[in-house]
């Protein structure tokens, strides 16, 4: 019997990450650790790890901003995308999210580039433009949906002229054409998700200090995809 679409995906992904992504043992023992506390299967698969190692690389990146932490998964390929004086700064909302993500980023050897900032990302970010802590080089944007164009809107205000803000999520399995459902009336998680998605998408395309465009991915994560701006 022949696989399904889904389940090729999926064996597409896995050839591709054995042929050109070279996930180590750091990095699954990092999947494997987030799992083993409960922490949500929701990090980035490996190819799209990989592909935001290579964006810090390219854009020459020495200081980037995550927002969104959980195991430090993209953090590791983040933080492996920077020279050796290179820096990190990843905000997490979860005390527990943290102190998994640390020992994952000491066992990959990255401890030393990433610094975490515990607490709500809306109370940090404000935190980090009085410390005067940016530019960043590199916004990765992967946390609460419904904060996404709040998230875009600092990430403008730590930038500079060529940097670049990613942001996660964006596709979620097509649903983000239910305007419908994100509207006034959806109260559920889902709905604000998809709002904030939008909401995000809809100024990414419309701020002039923005040049934007979107990438739809499929693999074991799903139907999904990432938006992509470079700051004018």
């Amino acid at each position: 019997m022949n696989a399904g679409p889904e389940e090729r995906w999926v064996e597409v992904e896995e050839y591709l990450t054995a042929t050109l992504v070279g996930e180590d043992e750091a990095l699954t023992a990092a999947r494997d650790a987030t799992a083993a506390a409960g922490l949500p299967h929701i990090e980035v698969a490996a190819p799209q790890g990989k592909l935001l190692m290579l964006l810090a690389r390219l854009t020459g990146a020495r200081k980037v901003l995550e927002i969104g932490t959980l195991g430090g998964y993209s953090t590791t390929w983040l933080a492996r995308g920077l020279p050796d004086d290179g820096e990190v700064v990843t905000c997490e909302y979860e005390a527990r999210h943290a102190e998994v993500a640390r020992e994952n980023l000491e066992r990959a050897g990255v401890g030393a580039k990433v610094s975490i900032r515990v607490g709500a990302a809306l109370d940090t970010l404000p935190q980090l433009e009085a410390e005067g802590a940016g530019p960043f080089d590199l916004v990765f944007i992967d946390a609460d949906k419904e904060n996404n164009a709040n998230y875009v809107n600092w990430a403008l205000k730590l930038t500079r002229s060529g940097s670049l803000i990613v942001v996660d999520n964006v596709v979620r399995g097509g649903s983000v054409l239910d305007a419908d459902q994100a509207g006034a009336g959806g109260d559920n998680a889902e709905a604000a998700a998809i709002r904030g998605t939008r909401d995000a998408l809809a100024l990414l395309g419309s701020d002039d200090r923005l040049d934007a465009t979107a990438v739809q991915t499929i693999g074991s994560k799903g139907w999904d995809g990432f938006a992509f701006a470079v700051v004018k």
